[in-house]
């Protein structure tokens, strides 16, 4: 199932994106300018052979819920995230806020 919402955080507008697989879902929290993901995140290919994309981005590991997914610290980032002040151990709400 696939499952499509919008999400306000602190007055901020993002879309949250629950695909549930067999075993597993995949979890995706994003706007206009980057996202977070959950573990099946690649971030180094993101960094390194689509470095020249600038593709905002982080991977929480563990988390099973959107809402786990605010709360959980950002395990691996994007090298261009750090443009936007964002850096491992932030929560997912503190980056996206910074991208808002």
């Amino acid at each position: 199932m696939l499952t499509v919402n919008p999400l306000e955080v602190e007055g901020m507008h993002f879309t949250a994106v629950t695909v549930e697989l067999p075993k597993t879902n995949l979890l995706v929290i994003s706007n206009e300018v980057g996202y977070i993901m959950c573990g099946a995140l690649d971030v180094d290919l993101l960094s390194e052979d689509l470095a020249d994309r600038k593709i905002i981005a982080g991977r929480a590991k563990g988390v099973k819920t959107i809402e786990q997914l605010l709360h959980a610290p950002l395990e691996k980032i994007t090298d261009a995230s750090k443009g936007y002040g964002w850096q491992a151990g932030m929560t997912g709400k503190d980056a996206l806020l910074k991208i808002a």
